[in-house]
């Protein structure tokens, strides 16, 4: 959520920087609400004292006037209760759908204004066809999407053979890489409750886009960034614990693969994916340092297996709700003929904090601050998977995988 004090004390500000986020928010709304909130509680509070008063001066006798002074009160106090009742909650529901505010660095406008920022690599060549990863994959047996159709329905990926120890594969390489650069490795569980959504910033805005496990009120996770938002939810750290970081490894299950165009199938856009996160919580100071820290490290999972991939600087329309500056990493995709985002690295700000209260104390004696929390994929493994079949076909249709990943376990 945005800081209400900002928004109460520069007002012109606040609506000209959510403007650049989302042009459709109505920031106007949120101060008219905010200020009936704020002068409904005052009201409130000052009837609950002078009730208290008239309380105070019924115990040295009750006459007609003051029992008639009280119950008059007491209606209105009734009254005004139920109308802060009414209107807290949608007060509260407009501020969640407040976007967090762009970092005055990031460029103006939607998805046309990104800025590419850096680029590693070159596009491959091949003195054949190019096959995309759905005809390479069939062709060797590696999916059976027709099959998982019929046990979950489109959009569900089903790996065999070679295509299941490529996933184990990149997942253990880029697991120990991680653990070796200092994030701590977490497993989550793949269920959380509403209030773990709402911390994280997915709900109330995205709640269409999650899968319900209605019976038990869970739903399944959508990134498992969720699950790290929330595991120091209402805790205090010290400043010498900051910064932690912490990387995990699960399934994420998103509503959102349909309608998407012929380019899209296969493992571009599904809903079930496998996915590696970075995630930090840091001081406000720490902040620009450990975003570039968090880029770096799923940087050199892509330098290591030999990819061609570029870094975009988001613009303010085109950077997540939650996020206040987000680079996307992009790997080029030969088949698509095209770049395909694998990681969005986000610095959110106490944008998440102050919803899930994730504080820590500069010093022992100083009252509780907001944290910094930051996000990273690392990488996601379908498109991941993509850009390695495509950039590593042979003209014969197999695929000649990097050593690194030949060297791991599974193969």
């Amino acid at each position: 959520m945005i800081n209400l004090t900002l928004l109460r004390d520069e007002p012109d500000r606040i609506i000209a920087q959510l403007k650049r986020k989302d042009p459709a928010y109505d920031t106007q709304r949120l101060i008219d609400l905010d200020r009936q909130v704020t002068s409904l509680q005052r009201h409130v509070e000052q009837l609950r004292q002078q009730k208290n008063q008239l309380a105070e001066q019924a115990k040295s006798g009750v006459t007609a006037e003051l029992r008639q002074a009280s119950i008059d009160l007491g209606k209105e106090l009734k009254e005004k209760e139920l109308e802060l009742e009414t209107l807290e909650p949608i007060f509260k529901d407009h501020w969640m759908h407040a976007p967090n505010i762009a970092e005055d660095d990031v460029p103006n406008g939607n998805k046309e204004s990104n800025k590419v920022v850096k680029s590693v690599g070159e596009k491959p060549t091949f003195t054949f066809e190019v096959k995309n990863h759905l005809e390479l994959g069939n062709a060797l047996k590696w999916f059976d999407f027709e099959a998982n159709a019929h046990i979950s329905g489109s959009g569900f990926p089903l790996y065999k053979g070679d295509a299941v120890r490529l996933i184990y594969a990149l997942a253990s390489c880029m697991f120990k890489h991680n653990t070796e650069r200092g994030y701590e490795p977490i497993l989550p569980s793949y269920l959380v409750n509403e209030r773990s959504l709402e911390v994280a910033s997915n709900f109330p805005k995205f709640k269409d886009q999650v899968y319900a496990v209605t019976e038990d009120k869970l739903y399944l996770t959508p990134t498992s960034e969720v699950n790290l938002t929330n595991i120091y939810r209402d805790h205090i750290f010290a400043a010498n614990e900051l910064p932690l970081r912490m990387t995990s490894w699960t399934s994420c299950f998103r509503r959102e693969a349909g309608g998407y165009g012929a380019h899209e199938r296969g493992l571009i856009r599904i809903h079930q994916f496998e996915k590696l996160e970075l995630y930090t919580l840091c001081t406000p100071e720490q902040a620009a340092f450990e975003h570039e820290r968090m880029i770096n490290c799923a940087e050199e999972i892509l330098i290591a297996l030999g990819l061609h991939y570029r870094i975009s600087l988001l613009a303010a329309q085109d950077c997540s709700f939650p996020s206040a500056k987000t680079y996307d990493i992009e790997v080029w995709l030969p088949g698509q003929k095209q770049f395909y985002e694998v990681s969005s690295c986000s610095n959110c700000t106490d944008f998440q904090a102050r919803r899930g209260q994730i504080r820590y104390r500069p010093t022992p004696t100083h009252k509780p601050e907001l944290v910094y929390t930051l996000n990273a994929s690392s990488l996601a493994l379908p498109r991941l998977m993509v850009a390695l079949m495509e950039t590593y076909q042979q003209a014969d249709g197999s695929i000649v995988l990097p050593d690194i990943l030949k060297a791991q376990p599974f193969f």
